[in-house]
């Protein structure tokens, strides 16, 4: 049992240790994106059909650290200022599956391939799920948005040190409060895989090719997982056998969807859309994960137990220090509510 404990914290350790200094930069920048890039810039550029609106939604969507439950207000909030259901559905599938926070660490514990890949892939699903409902749903079209003068005009008076401020309040507070717990349980269930599940366990049970990833699928679809936390599980999980490409259709599944989400989606959107969004998420993670096995598989990952880290292996300690204070404390504290 003394054993056990002792690889559950060093498998623990070495993850925080790994992802910490990519996060705290992560957490950095998504907060100058909210400090400097206005909701209402993103909301106006949105509105009315076609291809347009759809490839900004989603390029919009990548970098913003959103996890599935968090992008629904916003989303609604950009659909109820004109926003397309096409142009809102792009934004809803590709924004939650990354962020620039994900990115970072995707690259610390994956590797470039799967840091490149990842939003990529989500870019393409929002323009593909986005495509699909301006085609199909007849009720697609919204007007244009009316643009807020007062609002924008509030936040333009803002000094450029008054939103740096605000910018890092929200990138080191509210943003870890808002996956902190699911960040640390992320950590947990990775040292766990790493520590208890045999080697090639996933290999042997699940086996390879698109039976792995349709498991990996109707996994990752129902449950709740924002799109940093599932990067060390995955990482856990490749470690113990399983195909990168089953590993990126739970990255993509599990933070795009969710029961609640989707829930959320058929009653505002409709029955027509919402489910253009689940096939949308399930058909784009299958060819996503088909195609990084196609191109990637032969390429080293970096994982649990092999890490190879640019960074001094104080600084990584420190980061791992700063980031565990912040996750905690930001676990354990009430979300501040924001008008």
């Amino acid at each position: 049992m003394a054993d056990f404990v002792k690889s559950l914290l060093v498998d623990f350790w070495n993850v925080l240790a790994d992802m910490s200094p990519y996060l705290l930069f992560g957490f950095f920048f998504a907060g100058i994106l909210s400090a400097f890039i206005s909701k209402n810039f993103v909301e106006k550029h949105l509105g009315g059909r076609g291809i347009w609106p759809i490839l900004k939604a989603s390029f919009f969507g990548v970098p913003l650290p959103l996890c599935s439950c968090g992008v629904i207000p916003v989303s609604m909030s950009l659909h109820k200022q004109g926003a397309s259901k096409g142009s809102t559905i792009a934004f809803l599938l590709s924004t939650p599956q990354t962020g620039v926070d994900s990115i970072l660490v995707t690259l610390g514990l994956l590797g470039p391939v799967f840091a490149v890949f990842r939003p990529l892939a989500a870019f393409a699903t929002g323009i593909v799920g986005g495509t699909l409902v301006d085609l199909f749903d007849a009720n697609s079209q919204n007007s244009r948005p009316a643009p807020q003068q007062s609002a924008e005009s509030c936040c333009e008076r803002e000094s450029k040190s008054q939103k740096l401020v605000k910018g890092l309040k929200y990138g080191f507070v509210t943003l870890p409060q808002d996956i902190g717990r699911a960040m640390l349980v992320g950590l947990v269930i990775a040292a766990i895989i790493s520590a208890v599940v045999p080697e090639d366990f996933f290999a042997e049970k699940l086996g390879t090719g698109f039976g792995a990833m349709i498991v990996m699928m109707i996994l990752g679809i129902p449950v709740y997982v924002c799109a940093s936390a599932s990067v060390p599980m995955a990482a856990a999980m490749i470690l113990k056998g399983l195909t990168p490409g089953a590993a990126l259709v739970f990255l993509m599944t599990g933070p795009a969807t969710n029961a609640a989400s989707f829930v959320t989606i058929w009653k505002t959107l409709g029955r027509r859309s919402a489910i253009i969004y689940l096939l949308s998420v399930a058909g784009c993670s299958l060819a996503a994960g088909w195609l990084i096995d196609l191109v990637g598989a032969e390429i080293p990952l970096k994982t649990l137990s092999h890490t190879h880290s640019m960074l001094p292996p104080l600084v990584s300690q420190i980061c791992a220090v700063i980031l565990l204070t912040i996750l905690i404390f930001a676990a354990f504290n009430k979300k501040e509510e924001t008008a």
